[in-house]
């Protein structure tokens, strides 16, 4: 009988030294912080929209499509600061913030500016570069937009998911709105007269004036609420992974190495199609 005892007190005390050690084990696993994943991993794996030149956007080389731009040299940078590999995750714009929350990717780079309503959901590092939001029109109607309220009344597109697409409701509710998926897509309905607008950013729009010489920039100014400047996105409490990235962005920002970018990506031209 006390064998019986004694034999059933080992077993409870093995027991609980296995659920502490079990315990211990899980509670490291999950302290792992976000940068400490990513170089055991191998990879920082980055979300993007390659339809945005000259942010990102895909361009032949060799004859082979590939993606490209201003913020692909940014990710390649903080990439290699980490002392990791660079994953480039293409997809839609409306799912590259949803790609972050969900944890398939770690940060996302997309042309992505704050704004408060996303900071509810998401961090950011410091701004890497600030642009202006810019009117494209045709540039036969370029006399007829020279204020917001010139657009009442009138199709005016944007991007879904962007803020453009954000201050247009807020704002510009007297124009009708039309959200569209890509960005050439916008451009494309424009040419075609569907809309008579295209509400972007000013980096963006001077791209595609330089390659379509019917279009053109309106001389109309608007006011974002937040700026319009470009972060990179991370999920919330990452705190690490943050300061990592805003190490490098200081570094970035401090030698004017992001107009670098955007002066090397000038080379390449933009195809349609992902």
């Amino acid at each position: 009988m006390k064998f019986k005892k004694m034999l059933v007190a080992a077993t409870t005390v093995l027991a609980g030294l296995t659920l502490i050690a079990c315990s211990s084990s899980s509670q490291s696993t999950s302290s792992s912080s976000a940068v400490d994943k990513i170089k055991e991993k191998g990879t920082l794996v980055v979300a993007t929209s390659p339809d945005y030149a000259p942010f990102e956007f895909q361009t032949l080389v060799n004859g082979e499509n590939k993606v490209v731009g201003s913020d692909i040299l940014l990710a390649e940078k903080l990439a290699k600061d980490l002392g990791v590999k660079l994953e480039v995750s293409t997809m839609s714009f409306d799912n590259v913030l949803t790609s972050v929350q969900n944890g398939k990717v770690d940060i996302a780079i997309a042309g992505l500016s704050y704004s408060k309503e996303r900071a509810q959901t998401f961090d950011f590092t410091d701004p890497y570069y600030s642009v202006a939001d810019v009117l494209l029109v045709k540039k036969s109607s370029l006399d007829k937009f020279t204020k917001p309220a010139d657009l009442k009344g009138k199709s005016l597109a944007v991007q879904k998911g962007t803020t453009q697409e954000a201050y247009a409701q807020a704002k510009l509710s007297n124009a009708n709105i039309v959200s569209l998926t890509g960005m050439s897509e916008a451009v494309t309905e424009l040419k075609a007269g569907q809309v008579y607008a295209v509400l972007l950013d000013s980096a963006v729009a001077e791209g595609y004036v330089a390659q379509n010489t019917d279009l053109a920039v309106a001389s109309v100014t608007f006011d974002p609420k937040d700026g319009n400047k470009k972060v990179v996105v991370l999920a919330k409490g990452h705190e690490d992974l943050q300061k990592a990235l805003n190490k490098s962005i200081k570094e970035i920002t401090e030698n004017g190495d992001y107009d670098n970018y955007l002066k090397e990506v000038a080379k390449y031209k933009a195809v349609d199609g992902k």
